[in-house]
């Protein structure tokens, strides 16, 4: 069973150092949740909405390229919405890993310390994949913070279903 990085120490005040931090900490508590499921609880529900853990990992690694790259940098990425079905319900593929997401949202991980490396939290999102260049578009410190609470939600879903699958509770 892998263990999660540590929280963020409590001394840290630089404020993209900490959403990034945060950010790492959330993707190991993900990883950690799904580490040691069989491939048949990796694809399965315990939950009437229906998604199962590997779906949500997939969304996950989405969720960030959405939001990072297509949003603010306006990278053109291919399918955007790829972690969903015409209904808008998360999906994947039966070729999906764990393994393979896993390693895609660790890629999403530095890709966005990278992204936040080159920009300031004021700075808005750029014009182009994603906003029009007329557009309200978010600041960077809107968009970190959006996403770390998509990971800490999930985070806790996960939490229910591990604890239903097999009792793990805990971080």
């Amino acid at each position: 069973m892998s263990h999660p990085i540590p929280e963020p120490e409590w001394h840290l005040s630089d404020p993209n150092e900490l959403l990034l931090s945060y950010l790492d900490y959330y993707r190991s508590v993900i990883v950690r949740k799904l580490d040691g499921l069989p491939d048949a609880e990796l694809r399965s529900s315990r939950l009437p909405s229906g998604w199962t853990p590997l779906e949500l990992l997939q969304h996950l690694v989405f969720m960030e390229r959405r939001w990072l790259r297509w949003g603010f940098t306006g990278e053109q990425v291919p399918e955007p919405h790829g972690d969903r079905d015409s209904e808008g319900r998360f999906q994947v593929g039966a070729a999906a890993t764990v393994a393979d997401l896993v390693a895609a949202l660790h890629d999403g991980g530095r890709r966005t310390r990278a992204i936040v490396a080159g920009a300031a939290l004021a700075d808005r999102a750029a014009a182009g994949a994603r906003w029009a260049a007329g557009d309200d578009r978010p600041t960077l410190g809107w968009t970190l913070l959006h996403v770390l609470q998509e990971y800490a939600r999930h985070a806790g879903q996960l939490d229910v279903v591990r604890e239903i699958a097999d009792g793990l509770t805990g971080e």
